[in-house]
């Protein structure tokens, strides 16, 4: 598994949502699902992209249905919750200006009372907020999660289970499972 798999992931059940309520016009494109669609909203290449839902097939995060991959969302769920802190760990880097992340993004802004902590961000020459820098689960994360705002969500409450204590990683893996079950 690589860190790209979860962004995949994570881009298709952003796009089964908004397909599902109405916020994507499957007409206008001409496949949302495709790899080169993919390749296009995630900077990440078409090999890499099937070479992604192959091993989330195989490792039962997603299923192969209609020549389309459908995301598990259980099990994801469960990886998030369980696992994903302890395989793609988040070391807070230099302070940087940057895309704001974890509580800091701005859909989950003031959700959390915080002790004046410092706020975590990608680094990205775009970015609006200062605060200590994180890699991002895969490096075009910054861009793709600007342009949609559901998987900006996603990948926000990660970070926020990636590098928040007890109570913040807590309250973010409710969050985040309240919004995979908006389908």
């Amino acid at each position: 598994m690589k860190s790209q798999d979860i962004v995949i992931m994570l881009k298709l059940v952003s796009l089964e949502d908004q397909i599902k309520h109405g916020q994507l016009d499957e007409s206008t494109i001409s496949d949302p699902f495709a790899l080169r669609s993919l390749e296009g909203e995630l900077g990440i290449s078409k090999t890499e992209i099937s070479a992604s839902i192959r091993r989330s097939v195989a490792c039962s995060l997603a299923i192969k249905a209609n020549d389309r991959a459908k995301v598990n969302r259980r099990n994801l769920i469960e990886f998030v919750q369980h696992g994903l802190k302890y395989v793609f760990p988040a070391k807070p880097g230099a302070p940087q200006r940057g895309v704001a992340t974890g509580f800091a993004a701005p859909m989950l802004e003031g959700k959390l009372v915080s002790s004046g902590a410092d706020i975590y961000v990608w680094p990205h020459p775009e970015g609006s907020r200062r605060g200590l820098s994180i890699a991002p689960l895969f490096k075009s994360v910054p861009d793709a999660a600007l342009e949609d705002a559901r998987l900006y969500e996603f990948l926000a409450l990660i970070d926020a289970i990636r590098t928040g204590n007890q109570r913040e990683a807590g309250l973010a893996q409710r969050s985040f499972e309240e919004r995979m079950a908006y389908a």
